[in-house]
């Protein structure tokens, strides 16, 4: 989910609850609140806390919304790593929301040059503070720096019966079939974040996508999850497109994709708090061509776009 904000770059709630409403339309199977794409680290706690509430508030559970813990107030992005008593604490103010499950970052846990053994043993001591009834989720985002599991921790991840969800960004085909395949049998859901491998992860066994695109293109994702199998030339075929719009969305991102919205029917602002006002009269005409391009696709594969709802 991306974050609207107004000119003064305040949380604009009038044009998030359309864009919640938005991605229902548009075949989202569940909402990540509070994530990279809304911003996270440049929201306030009580921000992130309300950004969740009002997920839920206006999902009425139509879909499922899960949501980061992110860092306690206290940490530095510089270094990232928290206690596990900080960090049970921020779950548990999550949790409180309501939400499906509540997503610990996987950079949270240890250092950069520290191993796995450290990573594991953080975790363990962080799921004993945990109520297990709070259901968990992994996240390998990418800031302040990229922890990807090994197959190996996310098989101790799927046996513990603690995670239904992790957002996987290793962007390594071999290491994500390796990382289905630990899974298996487990409650633990396997979410790619990269387009270029999705349908390849999805043929291995893979859940879905949570990535940037699906913040821009709801419905194509969601029509790729749900036919690669009874369609596969049409799927490639959609696949190598969205691969190419990455690069269309991604310049600039989140201020591109903002305005890409805001010019097609969303009430939201292109303002970000990660970025400046960046968007120049060619990338305009770059994201009018992709609109006509996604209009086509529409077509093609039968679906209403979101915008008309």
């Amino acid at each position: 989910m991306l974050t609207p904000f107004t000119e003064d770059r305040q949380i604009d709630w009038k044009g998030f609850d359309a864009l919640v409403d938005w991605y229902v339309a548009g075949g989202s199977q569940g909402l990540f609140a509070a994530c990279m794409s809304s911003e996270i680290f440049n929201l306030t706690a009580p921000e992130r806390l309300a950004v969740v509430s009002r997920t839920l508030t206006r999902v009425q559970g139509r879909i499922p919304v899960i949501a980061a813990a992110a860092f306690p107030p206290d940490v530095s992005l510089q270094s990232a790593v928290s206690s596990p008593e900080a960090i049970a604490v921020a779950v548990q103010r999550v949790a409180d929301t309501g939400v499906e499950a509540v997503i610990l970052l996987t950079n949270q846990l240890a250092a950069a040059p520290e191993g796995d053994e450290v990573w594991r043993r953080a975790a363990e001591a962080l799921l004993t503070r945990l109520d297990r009834h709070i259901r968990l989720g992994l996240y390998e985002c990418p800031i302040p720096y990229k922890r990807v599991l090994s197959a190996e921790l996310t098989a101790w991840a799927a046996k513990t019966g603690r995670f239904d969800f992790i957002k996987d960004t290793c962007c390594d085909l071999d290491l994500i079939k390796a990382k289905i395949a630990a899974m298996a049998d487990s409650t633990l859901r396997f979410y790619n974040a990269q387009t270029a491998t999705l349908m390849a992860s999805l043929q291995a066994g893979g859940d879905g996508f949570s990535g940037v695109g699906a913040t821009t293109l709801p419905h194509l994702y969601a029509w790729l999850c749900q036919n690669f199998t009874a369609e596969p030339e049409l799927s490639n075929e959609l696949q190598a497109f969205l691969t190419d719009s990455y690069f269309t969305l991604s310049t600039h991102y989140p201020h591109s994709t903002k305005t890409y919205l805001g010019l097609h029917g969303l009430p939201i602002t292109p303002v970000s708090r990660m970025t400046g006002d960046q968007i120049k009269a060619n990338d305009l005409a770059t994201l009018h061509n992709f609109h006509a391009n996604v209009k086509q696709w529409e077509q093609r594969l039968g679906l209403k776009s979101p915008f008309a709802q």
